[in-house]
């Protein structure tokens, strides 16, 4: 093909042009969805992270995080999904930070082989946390009796209506250490020498982008279209990959108009009160580092 005919290619089809994918992970990290708030799980990533790798021309895949974290489960799940395809695949992956990429967030992070944060990143939280309400006295107040009927000692634990039993808090605690230890041995497995000698490292201390490097828990302080040009030439260039559209052109129905799709009245005002619910986690997870 004579450099004349293959100007006229568009840039995807150029073997010259290094094309990298870009997928965005954005969004706190739980099973399932949410009508008022992005959330990030495998089944919802899953589709745009296999695309990206389809690419059989492309040298790397780029992702960007931003998330302050959630399900370890999810999280976890995401980070082998990314693995995996590296690895049968055989291509490099860059995972790229903005506001934060914290607790889970961080956790997907540390699938890229290498990671480059902005200074202002918040990097880390390398912890498990477990958080709710009690509300002994106020159910008393307004009139309601609490009922309660199970088969199995341990099937009411940590009833928010009931006094907390010093066994239900020792049992919780038990279990984040064995979460804790999953996640301490990831990042050692993936970040090995690069990290520093600090006590603080496993805490859930977290940090901006320039005292993370120190750290070894980033690798580079930049952005993603200027660290890749700079690897891959001037001329590459990213394609941002969306998830699949329909028949009208439009992306998959997701949020509350899937949501509302086909229910009643009742289920519709479940759905909504659910969403609320999850929208305020969610946004106290975000408010954990001032965002």
């Amino acid at each position: 093909m004579t450099p004349k005919i293959k100007s006229l290619l568009p840039k995807r089809f150029r073997t010259d042009v290094p094309v990298i994918p870009v997928v965005r992970l954005q969004g706190t990290i739980a099973a399932g969805s949410s009508p008022m708030a992005q959330r990030l799980s495998l089944a919802t990533v899953a589709p745009v992270i296999d695309k990206a790798f389809s690419d059989k021309r492309a040298p790397a895949v780029a992702f960007i995080v931003n998330s302050p974290g959630g399900s370890p489960v999810q999280s976890r799940l995401i980070f082998r999904r990314i693995r995996d395809l590296a690895t049968e695949k055989k291509k490099k992956v860059y995972m790229f930070t903005e506001d934060v990429a914290a607790s889970g967030g961080y956790m997907i992070a540390i699938a890229g082989d290498e990671i480059i944060a902005d200074p202002s990143s918040i990097i880390g939280s390398i912890g498990v946390i477990s958080a709710g309400f009690g509300f002994v006295e106020a159910i008393g107040k307004i009139g309601v009796e609490r009922r309660v009927y199970t088969a199995g000692e341990n099937k009411s634990v940590l009833d928010p209506f009931q006094p907390e039993k010093k066994e239900d808090i020792d049992r919780l605690k038990s279990m984040q250490l064995e979460i804790h230890r999953v996640f301490i041995d990831m990042v050692k497995e993936r970040r090995g020498t690069k990290l520093a000698d600090d006590p603080e490292l496993f805490t859930g201390a977290f940090w901006a982008g320039d005292r993370a490097k120190e750290l070894g828990l980033v690798d580079h302080i930049g952005d993603m279209r200027s660290f890749l040009k700079e690897r891959y030439g001037e001329k590459t260039e990213l394609r941002l990959v969306q998830p699949q559209r329909n028949l009208f052109g439009r992306r998959q129905a997701t949020g509350i108009i899937s949501a509302l799709s086909g229910i009643d009245a009742e289920a519709l005002t479940t759905s909504a009160g659910t969403g609320l619910a999850n929208a305020i986690e969610d946004r106290t997870m975000w408010a954990r580092y001032g965002l």
